[in-house]
């Protein structure tokens, strides 16, 4: 858990349950009550990916806009319509498009 990047409530709750508290204990210093506690707790312990990037694929980290843009490239669509979906101008999802490319290219770095 502790390659994952947990989020300051996190590290809090799993800092005093570690010293022996109880929910009830945890909650009372936190003023959150003890389900909130319990589902931070469990929450944390779920996998998630690395340094906060979404790994697509066949090892590529894409974020979302840029595989939203080439999902649509991919299904046919042309750049003004895409452009006019995500509200950006043409150009800008060519950049988006051409600066997606590079990271699939370099996605295993």
């Amino acid at each position: 858990m502790a390659s994952q990047q947990l989020r300051p409530i996190e590290l809090v709750v799993q800092r005093l349950r570690a010293e022996g508290l109880s929910h009830a204990e945890v909650a009372w210093r936190l003023r959150r009550s003890p389900g909130f506690v319990r589902r931070v707790e469990a929450l944390s312990a779920v996998p998630r990916p690395g340094d906060g990037d979404l790994v697509v694929g066949a090892g590529s980290r894409l974020r979302p806009l840029e595989r939203c843009v080439l999902n649509a490239l991919e299904s046919g669509s042309g750049y003004p319509e895409v452009a006019a979906r995500l509200r950006r101008s043409p150009e800008h999802v060519a950049r988006i498009e051409r600066l997606a490319g590079v990271r699939i290219a370099h996605g295993g770095e």
